[in-house]
């Protein structure tokens, strides 16, 4: 659905994707309009479901969605060292060791030393922690049930399958990671 482009007021979130591939594709006519699809709707996709999920979900906690994540990344592989925490969350370990910083003080994590060297510092959760986080995830699960529901089992296991692929396949190599 091409939205006229004298007509970007009208655009939403949605069909502005088409109105960009067009306008792209009127400046740089080389470019790949299907690998922009994909990346602009798997961006917006994923921003619009982690949205939802912070704003319904985890800033009703007090919490961020990279906190969340830290958090679920000690509940269930716990205790961590904080770059562990940033590989498996996908984030820096500056990022870890701020929000590790918020956590900490709000009860929910705690430091402590490494038993086989006691020079490295672990992040654990502690017992308030796993209350919230272990309470948080069922109102999580709710939510990603209902971004689910739009498709069939068979059409989610093919795209999680898709995804998978994505992130295992030969562009994967050259990715750039935040940890």
């Amino acid at each position: 659905m091409a939205t006229d482009p004298a007509e970007p007021s009208r655009l939403d979130y949605v069909s502005f994707v088409d109105y960009a591939i067009e306008r792209v594709l009127g400046e740089l006519p080389g470019v790949d309009p299907l690998a922009m699809r994909f990346v602009l709707t798997l961006h917006r996709a994923t921003s619009a479901l982690v949205y939802d999920l912070e704003s319904s979900v985890h800033r009703p906690r007090g919490w961020s969605w990279p906190g969340f994540r830290v958090l679920f990344a000690l509940w269930l592989a716990g205790p961590l060292e904080g770059k562990r925490v940033a590989e498996l969350t996908g984030m820096s370990r500056a990022a870890v060791s701020a929000l590790a910083n918020t956590l900490e003080r709000d009860g929910l994590v705690a430091r402590g030393p490494a038993e086989q060297d006691r020079r490295v510092v672990l992040l654990e959760i502690t017992p308030a922690g796993h209350e919230a986080i272990s309470s948080a995830f069922t109102a999580h699960n709710d939510r990603e049930q209902a971004w689910a529901a739009s498709l069939t089992g068979e059409e989610l296991r093919t795209l999680i399958g898709l995804l998978e692929k994505l992130m295992t396949g030969s562009a994967a190599s050259d990715v750039k990671r935040r940890f």
